[in-house]
C-alpha cells in the first residue's frame, strides 16, 4: 500500500533519526552492532555501559530499538503476517513488518490515550514527543537523551515538508506549534476545518514512508 499519514511517517522517520540513525538501522543493535537474522526479534541483550542504566542490558533492535518485551506485546495486535506454527505463533522481524506494526501502533489512539495524528496535524509535536518518550527515552523528555534530542522539531519539519511533498500538500501548514495571537473574532463563515487525517503509509529505501502491504 502507498499513501497514509505524512504526519505518522514523518514521526517514525524522526524517532529512528534519534535512536537508529546510520546506514542499517533495520538491523541494529543496542549499542551499535548488527545482527543478521530478521526472521524474528534477535533477544540479544547488550550490557548498557553509559548513563543512569549503566550495567543493565537493552534488547533494543531494528529501526525503531524496540526492545523483545515491547515486540511480543505489540506484535500481536498490529503485525499483518503472523506465522502460526503447532504451539506457537511467530512474528517476523523483517524490514517492513517493524514499519506496518510501530506505523499501526502509533496510530492506535487508545493505545497510547492521545490521537497523535491528531496532535501532530495541530502542530503540537512537542506534546507527542512528550507522551512517547517513556517509550523512547532519546526523544527529549527521558532520562537517556542523546545528540540528536535537541534537534529532533527540526528534524521533525524537515522531513514533515519532505512527506507533504509527496503528496502534493502545502508543506507550511501546521509544521510546528504557533504562537497564539489575540485577534477579532471572525464569522464561522470564515474559518477553515481543520483537515482529519487518514491512516497512512510507509518508508521504502528511497527515504519516504511506504506501507508495502494490501492488508493495512
Amino acid at each position: 500500500m502507498k499513501g497514509g499519514d505524512p504526519y505518522i511517517r514523518a514521526l517514525m522517520r524522526t524517532i529512528s533519526a534519534s535512536e537508529a540513525n546510520g546506514k542499517r538501522p533495520y538491523s541494529l543493535l543496542y549499542g551499535g552492532q548488527q545482527f543478521n537474522d530478521l526472521s524474528r526479534h534477535p533477544q540479544i541483550c547488550v550490557t548498557i555501559v553509559t548513563g543512569p542504566n549503566t550495567g543493565n542490558c537493552s534488547t533494543a533492535a531494528g529501526r525503531y530499538q524496540i526492545i523483545n518485551t515491547t515486540w511480543f506485546q505489540i506484535a500481536p495486535r498490529y503485525h499483518p503476517k503472523p506465522t502460526q506454527f503447532m504451539f506457537w505463533v511467530s512474528y517476523s522481524f523483517e524490514a517492513e513488518y517493524q514499519d506496518v506494526v510501530v506505523y499501526r501502533w502509533l496510530s492506535d489512539s487508545q493505545f497510547w490515550g492521545i490521537n497523535i495524528s491528531q496532535l501532530l496535524h495541530q502542530g503540537k509535536l512537542n506534546d507527542v514527543l512528550r507522551r512517547l518518550s517513556s517509550t523512547w527515552t532519546s526523544l527529549g523528555y527521558g532520562i537517556e537523551t542523546n545528540s540528536i534530542s535537541g534537534s529532533l522539531p527540526r528534524i521533525y519539519k524537515k522531513i514533515l515538508q519532505e512527506e507533504l511533498a509527496t503528496i502534493n500538500l502545502p508543506s507550511s501548514q501546521n509544521l510546528l506549534p504557533t504562537p497564539i495571537q489575540k485577534s477579532t473574532p471572525k464569522p464561522l463563515e470564515s474559518l477553515r476545518e481543520r483537515n482529519n487525517s487518514t491512516l497512512p503509509p510507509y518508508r521504502g529505501s528511497s527515504g519516504t514512508l511506504e506501507l508495502r502491504l494490501d492488508s493495512l
